[in-house]
């Protein structure tokens, strides 16, 4: 039996697509937390991981993360709202540039997972496209499943309606793999790196290449981190000087002022 609908908590979304953002060139891939009940995928948190393998057109999840995500979710679920032991419920993965329906491998995956666990939802976030009306940038978002209809030998993908959960700020659970984005990213490309300096026929030139390449790879995720964050100060501050500005318009109204101000 099919899922009826998928919940996700805007934070968790929020997560997902900020992850997704930061690389236009390859898939990016998280597992997602959350209880199932009465046919319906409940999803209040996530994990994000490294890519071991990059590739353009797909993403791979190790069994041993696989393994270790299993072990955080419980804890990680007394982090969320709910404040309770949680399970792993569903994948997520980026589309750069390309339609956010999953492709042949996509829906083999899923039908794996779906194996383990019939229950397991499959989410992927197509974005760095552009609308075909407005021709902005757009971030597309859709869950599904994987099945198998009689007579025909393959699965196909059946997209679960999907609700999104209205919260007011991030959770505790949210926030902890928020903040785990820039070491993350960054452990990937010490890993490349490394791998790269493992070949021990190289010659120098290829070798300046790879540490220029490094060198790009790190600045980028410094720019990618750096930029939202300042974008935010000082959008907070121009807030605070709006208030402070009222606050100063109200105490003159009242005679308040002191000379001070």
């Amino acid at each position: 039996e099919m899922l009826k609908k998928v919940k996700i908590e805007s934070d968790v979304l929020h997560v997902c697509i900020a992850h997704a953002l930061t690389n236009e060139r390859e898939e990016i891939m998280g597992l997602l937390i959350g209880q199932v009940e009465d046919d319906v995928s409940h999803i209040h948190a996530l994990v994000l991981l490294e890519r071991l393998d990059k590739q353009k057109d797909r993403v791979e999840i190790s069994p041993e993360q696989l393994c270790n995500a299993a072990m955080t979710a419980e804890k990680l679920g007394e982090r969320t709202r709910l404040k309770q032991p949680m399970r792993i419920i569903g994948w997520y993965h980026s589309h750069p540039h390309i339609t956010v329906w999953p492709s042949h491998v996509d829906v083999q995956t899923q039908h794996a997972y779906q194996l383990m666990d019939k229950d397991f939802i499959g989410l992927i976030v197509s974005c760095f496209n552009q609308s075909d009306q407005s021709k902005m940038g757009e971030v597309r978002v859709t869950c599904f499943q994987a099945v198998k209809f009689e007579g025909n030998d393959s699965h196909e993908r059946v997209e679960i309606e999907q609700e999104i959960v209205s919260t007011k700020e991030l959770s505790h659970a949210c926030l902890q793999e928020l903040t785990k984005l820039p070491e993350i990213l960054l452990q990937e490309e010490i890993s490349a790196y490394q791998e790269s300096l493992s070949y021990a026929d190289q010659d120098v030139l290829t070798a300046v290449q790879n540490s220029a390449v490094y060198t790009q790879a790190v600045t980028k995720i410094i720019e990618i981190i750096c930029t939202p964050i300042f974008q935010l100060m000082e959008s907070r501050l121009a807030k605070s000087k709006m208030k402070q500005n009222e606050l100063i318009r109200k105490l003159k109204v009242e005679g308040r002022l002191t000379k001070l101000v």
